[in-house]
């Protein structure tokens, strides 16, 4: 796919991905990868197909040997004011803006891209056919999992460590029990539903 779409052109080609999006917990981590050509990694996918471990390594291999990585994000106060959809292209922004080099093209995983400058492609599936942006699928990942692990010695109770902030049945039920704590979307359901009953009370 990616020969027929840039066959005969020599790009700095950048792809970028976001997770994060459908947790109630946590922010949205976005990583922008210009791969090395002459330094090819094997297994590069989507990381939702990877196991943990398989991501992790990859994830090092593409840290030590990509012409540049970076990430970027958008916090839980900003998930709340844009929504989940602006806050993740705010994220993807912020980490292509990050490259230290400045790539000609930008590829970017599903159905719309960011408003910018750059010269740009939405892909969707991109993440499990287009190199560049299977390793930002791969590097976010990694990277938000780990923040999550964080999130969990903070915030004991909540399960972050296992569902890293997806709505599980876990997670529902320490919500009910504990109430929400700093980290959570208060714009997402059913945490929005707590605050209503918060207020009900007052």
């Amino acid at each position: 796919m990616k020969g027929a779409l840039f066959s005969g052109m020599k790009e700095c080609i950048a792809g970028v991905d976001e997770v994060g999006r459908g947790p109630l917990a946590g922010p949205v981590l976005a990583a922008a990868v210009i791969l090395n050509p002459d330094v090819p990694i094997a297994g590069l996918k989507d990381s939702k197909k990877l196991s943990a471990a398989k991501r992790e390594h990859l994830s090092e291999l593409i840290w030590e040997h990509a012409l540049a990585v970076a990430l970027g994000r958008a916090e839980v106060e900003e998930i709340d004011r844009l929504n989940i959809l602006q806050a993740s292209l705010l994220a993807m922004h912020r980490a292509v803006s990050a490259l230290k080099l400045q790539p000609s093209l930008v590829l970017v995983d599903g159905n719309r891209c960011p408003k910018w400058s750059y010269r740009s492609r939405a892909i969707i599936g991109g993440d499990n056919c287009i190199p560049e942006i299977s390793a930002a699928s791969i590097v976010a990942k990694v990277a938000r999992d780990a923040e999550m692990l964080v999130y969990h010695e903070q915030f004991p109770g909540y399960g972050f460590d296992r569902h890293k902030g997806y709505g599980t049945a876990l997670h529902l039920h320490a919500l009910q029990t504990q109430g929400y704590c700093s980290i959570h979307r208060k714009s997402f359901s059913p945490i929005k539903e707590l605050l209503k009953i918060e207020s009900e009370r007052l």
